[in-house]
């Protein structure tokens, strides 16, 4: 029902106001969670940057790699797609042996010199 008593500026002003409030709220939202993941996105790379150039750190690649390529192979090969997985374990595993190999011959440069 119409309320005939009501000002039409005055119920137009009013809705102005709550959108406002409304507004405000949801920017001071949105600039918070933007604030958030920019400290999450920028933290793990200030703080936990390794140097994987030393023998261990290679080493160390070469365990993930091979993860990878038994991880990668698998889904491929539930899916059906045998070709495709076995071209992406050989990719990975490839990937760890050069990882250790590298790892291999700093270890020996290390122990030589």
């Amino acid at each position: 029902m119409i309320n005939k008593c009501d000002n039409a500026q005055t119920s137009d002003e009013t809705q102005h106001k709550v959108s406002g409030i409304i507004m405000k709220k949801s920017t001071a939202n949105f600039l918070m969670l933007i604030a958030i993941a920019v400290a999450f996105v920028v933290t793990p790379v200030v703080t936990f940057a390794q140097n994987s150039n030393s023998s261990t750190g290679q080493m160390k690649e070469s365990g993930s790699e091979v993860k990878k390529a038994g991880t990668s192979g698998a889904h491929y090969v539930k899916h059906g797609r045998m070709v495709r997985g076995g071209k992406h374990f050989g990719r990975h595993m490839g990937r760890a042996g050069r990882h250790f190999g590298r790892g291999t011959k700093k270890a020996v440069k290390h122990v030589i010199s």
